[in-house]
């Protein structure tokens, strides 16, 4: 018989956290796996899209537990929705626009540390856990962005997608 092990509440959950206008939650680090598996929980708002980028070292998967993206996975359109996994393979360009007027709540997984540092090191205390309100990104946050991704083996490569 095996043994489960919890993973909530592991030493590495580092609380909630305000990375980029979405709520996001460390709930297992790839330090914390044998196989290095990191997943990171998230609470979007509508409209929240990141740049078109490549991650050269992971997949990046995405457990959708409610709401609705539009992902453009190497040049092909999915619809994600609530109970939906959706894999965006390494290697691979790929975009989300969150869709659902109510925002999303999500999962990413990956294997690797890369994706969950550079969120780590963009991110900040969101103290009472209100979800950050979407703002536009200025030239200096943009910047910022690109050399975190850079610093952790993650190219972008194009403009968000849009509503």
């Amino acid at each position: 018989m095996t043994t489960m092990t919890p993973i909530a509440n592991t030493v590495a959950d580092p609380g909630l956290r305000n990375f980029k206008g979405t709520l996001v939650s460390l709930r297992l680090s790839a330090t914390e796996s044998a196989d290095g598996i990191s997943i990171i929980e998230h609470h979007m708002p509508f409209g929240e899209a990141p740049p078109l980028h490549i991650h050269r070292t992971e997949d990046e998967v995405f457990h959708i537990v409610r709401g609705s993206m539009r992902f453009e996975i190497g040049g092909k359109t999915v619809i994600g929705q609530g109970g939906d996994v959706v894999c965006a393979p390494k290697g691979v360009p790929h975009r989300f626009i969150v869709e659902s007027t109510d925002g999303v709540h999500c999962f990413t997984i990956t294997r690797g540390r890369d994706f969950e540092t550079m969120v780590m090191e963009m991110s900040s205390s969101a103290g009472a856990g209100e979800q950050p309100r979407l703002v536009a990104p200025t030239p200096q946050m943009i910047e910022e962005l690109a050399l975190a991704c850079s610093r952790n083996a993650i190219d972008i490569i194009g403009a968000p997608l849009s509503l």
